[in-house]
């Protein structure tokens, strides 16, 4: 059992490469995404339940005491993102799949694994989870009008699905999450907690192969189309982050920095669910692709976080 938990402490210093090993894993070793691409729900439930395992209840509900600074967050992430993404997408020669999953894209809500890339790159985790848990109960209120606006697309999220997602990604890992809480004592959670962080990066490694399925296909079928995808979902994301960071500057280093993570790194899991049989079938491809930049996001990002953090810290 000691090795076990060291190597998942282990695993979790290592981090960043290994989520972006499983994404270039994903792609090149298709017979490994294909046989995983069944166990994507298993993993998301225990992604979940080891987010408010290691959550800091206290610091969270602190956050919550500020509410209008969490909805101006929320508001820039889900309202002024999509709408920046449109009149972006509009100026640039881009394939219509392509520009109508970008705005598509801006309109959802943080993944609910965001406390966890929170902690792989030293930014405000018990925000990250605040963030994700109210974007992902406001997201069938904002999301459907903005797409049907300004792409045309209708997403028509249903109370029944919607409540059955919620149900998975929120209130079966909360239950569990709460037992095991009562079953160990907090102290030993604490001295867990770099082990629980390794078992974190190893489920969002299943979880990249599994997403991954029928990726390594498409790219030998058509490699130009998805260069360019691939190329403008790393563009997408790291742009809502860095004009979100940039926007809430106001509220903080460590806050503005969350609030970009959380604008960049968004789940597509449940468009995926509702997007319409006519819509362009390019677009669910592109959320699919989108997982690249998602993994190999904090491992290209992480220098510059340490760099504007750390320099927050000497100044003050």
């Amino acid at each position: 059992m000691n090795l076990i938990l060291r190597v998942l402490a282990a695993s979790s210093r290592a981090g960043k490469p290994l989520l972006a090993f499983a994404i270039v894993g994903g792609v090149l070793i298709p017979s490994a995404a294909h046989a995983l691409r069944g166990t994507v729900p298993v993993a998301v439930v225990g992604l979940s339940t080891l987010v408010f395992l290691r959550g800091d209840i206290a610091a969270t509900l602190a956050h919550l005491h500020r509410p209008m600074r969490v909805m101006g967050v929320l508001a820039v992430q889900m309202l002024a993102c999509p709408m920046l993404a449109w009149a972006v997408v509009r100026l640039l020669p881009l394939d219509p799949g392509i520009a109508d999953a970008v705005v598509l894209f801006a309109t959802g809500s943080a993944i609910v694994s965001a406390p966890a890339y929170a902690r792989l790159l030293g930014l405000d985790p018990e925000f990250a989870l605040v963030g994700a848990l109210v974007g992902t109960l406001l997201v069938p209120f904002t999301a459907p009008p903005l797409a049907w606006v300004l792409t045309g697309v209708d997403l028509a999220i249903g109370t029944a699905g919607f409540a059955a997602r919620l149900g998975m990604v929120v209130g079966l890992p909360l239950l569990l999450s709460l037992l095991l809480r009562r079953l160990i004592r907090a102290t030993r959670l604490e001295q867990a907690g770099a082990a629980l962080d390794g078992l974190t990066v190893w489920l969002l490694i299943v979880f990249g192969f599994g997403v991954m399925d029928g990726v390594g296909a498409r790219l030998m079928a058509d490699p130009a189309w998805v260069l360019e995808a691939t190329l403008i979902a790393c563009i997408t994301a790291a742009g809502l982050n860095l004009t979100t960071a940039v926007v809430l500057a106001p509220f903080g280093v460590q806050i503005a920095a969350t609030a970009g993570m959380l604008s960049g790194f968004r789940s597509m899991a449940l468009y995926l669910a509702v997007l319409p049989t006519a819509a362009d079938p390019r677009v669910a491809l592109f959320f699919g692709l989108y997982q690249i930049p998602l993994y190999i996001g904090p491992l290209v990002m992480a220098p510059l976080y340490r760099r504007v953090l750390h320099t927050r810290r000497f100044s003050t």
